[in-house]
């Protein structure tokens, strides 16, 4: 299994436009890339990919570089569903962005750890707002039925908890501010979509989560100085996924009961495979 294009997506929870490093990318698999200031432009550039492969009737795949998912029983406990995509919904439906990045996503997992039994499982406030039920630090929280990491998580070196709101590697702002996006873009395009590993892959377009960091020695060799590493990672990503012979065997997860709530990292565990494609 193959596809026509491939794109990658490096997130950015940031509160205000912004370019440059530590800001979005969509990096595409002939080695181009835009960067987008806002999560809005980031959308519309979606949008316009997918437009464009619809209308050429070609097939995309697009990894984005946060997490699907929770550790297992959050999105049950949530939304009263044991999904994954149930959780996109009701971040979508409660989630706040407007076109200059101004986010309530701390307020958000304030209001999602108050629902939850003990303190916790969302931590670090980079604000200078009071919020009872969001600690600062991860060691004062008790009480939360969940695991720190999901399954990938334990399995990607480098990989944080997606409970994390900031600090340095921190990915739960972005995970936050990201499956509203992906569930928009899903509803601009009704049944077009499909979301790995949760969904049968039968449309033409597919979402999958993938982490860069998987390529970081490879990376790492290609830096120079006034070159963007964020740059980098999505177009040499897309290069490898693109370089595959065939993507069944990376799209097959593994036999886990919790990734069907979790989610998998597109690419994990066959780092090899990336690295002889770039090769």
């Amino acid at each position: 299994m193959n596809f026509d294009r491939i794109a990658i997506l490096d997130w950015s929870a940031a509160n205000r436009p912004r370019r440059g490093k530590d800001s979005i990318w969509l990096g595409l698999d002939d080695g181009t890339a835009t960067n987008p200031r806002t999560r809005a432009e980031a959308f519309d550039a979606l949008c316009a990919l997918v437009e464009a492969t619809l209308a050429s009737r070609q097939t995309l795949l697009i990894g984005a570089d946060f997490a699907f998912g929770y550790p297992a029983g959050f999105a049950q406990a949530l939304t009263g569903r044991p999904e994954a995509l149930a959780v996109w919904d009701w971040l979508a439906a409660n989630l706040h962005d407007d076109p200059q990045n101004r986010s309530n996503r701390i307020a958000l997992a304030a209001q999602i750890n108050a629902r939850l039994p003990g303190l916790g499982p969302f931590w670090f406030n980079p604000t200078r707002l009071p919020y009872p039920d969001l600690p600062h630090k991860g060691s004062t929280r008790h009480g939360n039925p969940f695991a720190e990491h999901r399954l990938a998580d334990q399995t990607a070196k480098g990989a944080q908890s997606p409970w994390k709101l900031g600090g340095a590697g921190a990915v739960g702002s972005q995970i936050l501010t990201g499956l509203p996006v992906l569930h928009r873009l899903r509803a601009a395009f009704p049944g077009q979509i499909a979301v790995w590993p949760f969904e049968p892959l039968t449309t033409p377009v597919v979402l999958a989560e993938v982490f860069p960091s998987l390529l970081g020695p490879e990376v790492n060799a290609r830096l120079r100085p006034g070159i963007v590493k964020d740059r980098v990672q999505v177009t040499l990503l897309a290069r490898a996924l693109a370089g595959q012979p065939d993507l069944k065997t990376l799209l097959t997860p593994p036999d886990d009961p919790r990734i069907s709530e979790e989610g998998w990292i597109l690419g994990l565990g066959h780092e090899q495979a990336l690295r002889d494609a770039l090769a």
